[in-house]
């Protein structure tokens, strides 16, 4: 959904500007969604406006997924969630080209627009592309590259336009809507469901379902105008404008991340035993817990410390929290710091029912990762019951 141009691309939109015409009988507007890439910010497939102007010769893409990597501190405003996005204009010739690169299907959708309501569309968008309105704040659940197009028909046609029901009333979350995108990436899939938080858990409606290109496209499909008590569709028929094969799934079992974790536990366990007194394990517990320091760090940052609101009231705080990084302390100093671990130990402990209680929440992936905590906070906790005590 996020594609990623150079800042190259927005100098069309000065040569757009004047193209709009009073006389839009001649003009064409269609709704452009594209297929999920192989690439993290693609998996979620993309959206845009195609407009087609005869009497100006011009046929272009409006596209509301652009920002530039020439960004001052682009790294840091990407993870405090404040990097502004943008409106890019170019030549639908030249967006066509970045898809068959990538082998990526593309559809159109022609819009049913009366001259009045072309007219409003073309006004909007000319008010967007000012610079002081061309900028905006991505959300990834409600303002995107697909919201924006929904947003813009909802202004044109005010009431008139009507939204279908849902199919069987059961709604998704926004966490299970774009987990269906990811499923078949399971590395990304582990790190997103360890960063999301409870506003994933939300149920959504059909109009914020909008925000995943392929549901824009299917609930506008179904979407009908009220034109003088008729009932008329929003959207023409589906064009193939591209046509590729989904990518297909070269994720395997051994290189997933719950046989990964699951290996390196395994591993653990046998060390444990053996090297029980051994200051090699000493080593290998400071490695340990100076990774679950850096994760702990950074699950902290991204609930408390950033704008996106997603990752927000995160779960995983439970277990990730910063009582880690003063076990971590204790292992570099030499000291027992054995009320540190038996925290460590018991908040990871609670945190099992929480995968019971919020089932989509938890990557199986995280599962031999708290096991791993477990064993080794455990095992410097001084518990008699434990074979694997230091």
């Amino acid at each position: 959904m996020k594609r990623y141009f150079s800042l190259l691309f927005c100098l069309f939109i000065l040569k757009t500007i004047p193209v709009f015409s009073q006389n839009t009988n001649d003009t064409t507007v269609y709704l452009i969604t594209c297929s999920p890439g192989t690439e993290t910010y693609s998996v979620w497939g993309h959206s845009a406006l195609r407009i087609v102007i005869p009497q100006t010769k011009t046929d272009d893409v409006y596209n509301w997924g652009v920002f530039d990597f020439a960004t001052p501190n682009f790294a840091w405003k990407f993870a405090k969630g404040r990097l502004n996005y943008m409106l890019g204009v170019y030549p639908f010739d030249r967006f066509l080209q970045d898809y068959f690169f990538e082998n990526r299907s593309v559809w159109s959708q022609e819009i049913h627009l009366q001259p009045v309501e072309k007219l409003r569309l073309m006004l909007l968008i000319q008010e967007n592309l000012k610079p002081e309105n061309r900028n905006y704040r991505y959300d990834f659940f409600y303002d995107d590259c697909s919201t924006r197009i929904r947003d813009l028909l909802e202004k044109i046609y005010g009431n008139k336009l009507i939204y279908p029901p849902d199919e069987d009333g059961k709604a998704p979350t926004f966490r299970k809507m774009i987990a269906e995108y990811h499923k078949n990436y399971p590395w990304l899939d582990m790190g997103i469901n360890l960063l999301m938080g409870l506003p994933g858990e939300r149920k959504t409606s059909p109009r914020e379902r909008m925000f995943l290109p392929y549901d824009l496209q299917k609930n506008l499909t179904r979407a009908v105008i009220n034109r003088d008590r008729k009932m008329m569709p929003l959207l023409g028929k589906t064009e193939t404008v591209l046509d590729f094969p989904a990518p297909e799934n070269n994720s395997s079992l051994y290189t997933s991340p719950v046989f990964v974790f699951s290996v390196i536990l395994i591993i653990l366990i046998i060390l444990s035993a053996l090297l029980r007194k051994s200051p090699v394990m000493n080593y290998i517990d400071i490695a340990i817990f100076l990774v679950f320091s850096v994760l702990a760090v950074l699950m902290i940052f991204f609930n408390f410390f950033t704008d996106h609101v997603q990752m927000r009231m995160n779960m995983n705080i439970i277990w990730f929290n910063l009582v880690i990084i003063l076990c971590l302390f204790s292992l570099v100093s030499g000291k027992k710091g054995t009320t540190w671990f038996r925290i460590v130990f018991a908040l990871s402990t609670l945190f099992l029912p929480v995968i019971l209680i919020i089932p989509d929440a938890m990557s199986n992936a995280l599962m031999p990762v708290i096991l791993i905590l477990l064993l080794r906070s455990s095992a410097r906790s001084d518990f008699s019951w434990n074979p694997f005590t230091v």
